[in-house]
């Protein structure tokens, strides 16, 4: 199938072609003709599978077919929420792109950005509007916006969104937008959450799984790597020495860790960025301008940081901190091995991270083969650290004082 056959009409195809997008991948062959119907649908789609495309090709060619009704001015009638700045900017991006040869305007809005520029953005009126759940309620506060002529809503990366507690946000925005409007919720996973989400705002939704989140492509190979938790920087700095070359996504669990990670890094002349969510965004827009144009090689993250990133060319993946959630796994090394290329997904576990390793080995109904060969191995008998909270070492002398004083009393 190409696009010709999606019946989108000259414009839209001209941008796509000019782009030399010509077969439609899965989730936009499937998705496009319901969005077109006017269906409400819930789609399961990770990064990568051209998700985006797949509401925004449909929503544009909608717009440009009624474009005639707001000729007294221009309406806000497509929105799209997403959770983090950055996933914002890219969808924005795309909707630049494809509408190109049509005289529809989209505009991005997002926290940690002054609210004033957004305001006159507004102002001079949009049609599509991509927005981050905090900044849009509060510019509706403010009157800025109206809901009121919303005739379809995107919900993008919804697990996330609930993840970052957006769940009330949401619900209200929902709300503010006309009750006879089209929904759509595209999750890169689905779990309990998000289904009940879906089930009380979409109506009959048409329901679309893509890539299920419980495969990996065969592109990527995947290396274990057992070590202590105190020697995983050193373990990291060796395989970057002697084995992992090329583009590098880097993933750890906190912001904390980004930040010591990367500072071990450069301190060892490694070209490196990083985004978590305590950046501004004028750091975090840097920080993946330099990775994309090659003053950086190395990018660490947080999964909320770059949920949603389009990373092109990623030759590997490295797993710092083991996800305790096994869809999240599969979503990390997805980054890499696209388009045909091929990737490698590295992953250093330590030993409180053992049982993450088998729940992930699960779902995807393989296991992970372990590289046993490297300078700082886990001892297999190894027990999960335990780290004491500052104090402890103090009560534990008192209560060692403690024992001795009853002792001699018992004695």
């Amino acid at each position: 199938m190409t696009f010709k056959e999606l019946k989108l009409n000259k414009p839209i195809l001209k941008a796509l072609s000019e782009k030399k997008y010509e077969i439609p991948t899965p989730i936009q062959e499937y998705t496009i003709p319901l969005i077109l119907e006017r269906k409400d649908v819930i789609a399961s789609a990770q990064t990568g599978t051209g998700k985006t495309a797949a509401f925004a090709l449909p929503i544009l060619q909608l717009l440009f077919d009624k474009q005639d009704e707001g000729k007294k001015g221009k309406k806000t009638r497509a929105l799209v929420i997403s959770p983090t700045r950055e996933l914002a900017i890219q969808i924005n991006e795309n909707f630049n792109r494809y509408s190109k040869f049509t005289n529809l305007k989209s505009a991005v809005i997002f926290g940690g950005a002054s609210i004033e520029p957004q305001k006159e953005l507004i102002k001079k009126g949009v049609d599509i509007l991509i927005a981050t759940p905090g900044r849009l309620l509060d510019l509706h506060k403010q009157e800025i916006i109206n809901l009121s002529y919303i005739e379809t809503l995107v919900l993008d990366e919804a697990d996330l969104m609930l993840d970052m507690g957006f769940i009330d946000d949401v619900r209200k925005i929902d709300r503010l937008c006309p009750s006879n409007k089209q929904t759509l919720l595209f999750s890169a996973t689905m779990p309990h959450k998000v289904i009940d989400l879906a089930n009380t705002i979409l109506k009959e939704p048409e329901k679309i799984e893509v890539s299920p989140t419980s495969s990996t492509t065969k592109t990527v190979s995947q290396i274990l790597y057992y070590t202590p938790k105190p020697k995983k920087i050193e373990l990291c700095l060796h395989l970057l020495r002697t084995t992992i070359n090329g583009n590098i996504l880097i993933f750890r669990r906190t912001k904390y860790g980004v930040d010591k990670l990367e500072k071990s890094l450069l301190n060892n002349g490694y070209k490196v960025a990083s985004i978590h969510g305590d950046k501004a965004q004028s750091e975090r827009q840097e920080a993946m301008n330099d990775f994309k144009r090659g003053r950086a090689n190395i990018l660490i993250a947080t999964d909320v940081a770059s949920r949603g990133i389009d990373i092109k060319e990623l030759d590997a993946v490295i797993n710092f901190d083991m996800p305790n959630v096994p869809e999240t796994y599969v979503h990390r090394i997805g980054r890499t091995g696209r388009a045909g290329n091929k990737g490698v997904a590295y992953s250093l576990c330590s030993a409180d991270e053992k049982n993450y390793v088998l729940d992930i080995q699960k779902i995807i109904n393989k296991i992970i083969p372990i590289e046993e060969e490297h300078p700082y191995p886990l001892d297999p008998k190894a027990k999960p650290e335990v780290h004491k909270k500052k104090g402890s070492k103090y009560k534990k002398s008192r209560k060692s004082e403690s024992s001795k004083k009853k002792k001699k009393r018992w004695y």
